[in-house]
């Protein structure tokens, strides 16, 4: 066989060869399809890429109310440690006052006493203290008041109620920093 001679079994290896190459070129198109569906689409991506820009869009604005709501808690309730100090000598001055009330000749000493104790307490309202108003025969609320003993009620239409007030309580802004200590009347 010479080399310008083309036999039947050169055609019968080109054909394999070529059967083989149209299997491979299958395979490999096969190949690129599967890899085009394994790798999303542009717009899956964008898709996906909005979805957590929103989501972290959503975190960052619950952060930011969260903090503010939190920096308005702090700045209300600043104060309570200062005001819990001096609610002593808040009450120092009213018990003054009142001793100061029955001796007569000290009434130039009562007006000084009262001049400071009305400024103390003007400012300490000025910062948002609230005395908690507390009356004979109001109802007893264990969570705004604080029962420092119990009596026999005097009368059967005040079981249950306070019968006298011991001891002032303050409010700051909404929150109670001293609950007013009251005697209570037995049911």
């Amino acid at each position: 066989m010479s080399k310008g001679e083309y036999t039947k079994e050169d055609e019968i290896r080109d054909a394999i060869e070529n059967d083989e190459l149209k299997v491979n070129l299958e395979n490999s198109s096969n190949d690129k399809e599967e890899e085009k569906k394994e790798e999303p689409s542009t717009e899956d991506l964008l898709q996906v890429e909005k979805d957590r820009y929103l989501r972290l869009f959503a975190e960052f604005e619950n952060y930011k109310k969260r903090t503010t709501k939190e920096r308005i808690e702090l700045f209300r309730t600043a104060n309570q440690e200062l005001m819990t100090v001096l609610l002593p000598v808040l009450d120092d001055f009213e018990r003054a006052l009142t001793h100061i009330e029955d001796d007569k000749e000290a009434e130039e000493l009562r007006k000084g006493v009262l001049l400071i104790y009305q400024k103390l307490l003007k400012t300490l309202e000025q910062k948002g203290l609230v005395a908690i108003e507390v009356k004979q025969g109001d109802d007893f609320n264990p969570d705004t008041h604080e029962a420092i003993t119990q009596i026999p009620a005097p009368s059967d239409d005040l079981k249950g109620k306070i019968i006298d007030c011991v001891e002032k309580g303050y409010k700051l802004g909404d929150k109670i920093i001293r609950h007013p200590k009251v005697v209570v009347a037995q049911s």
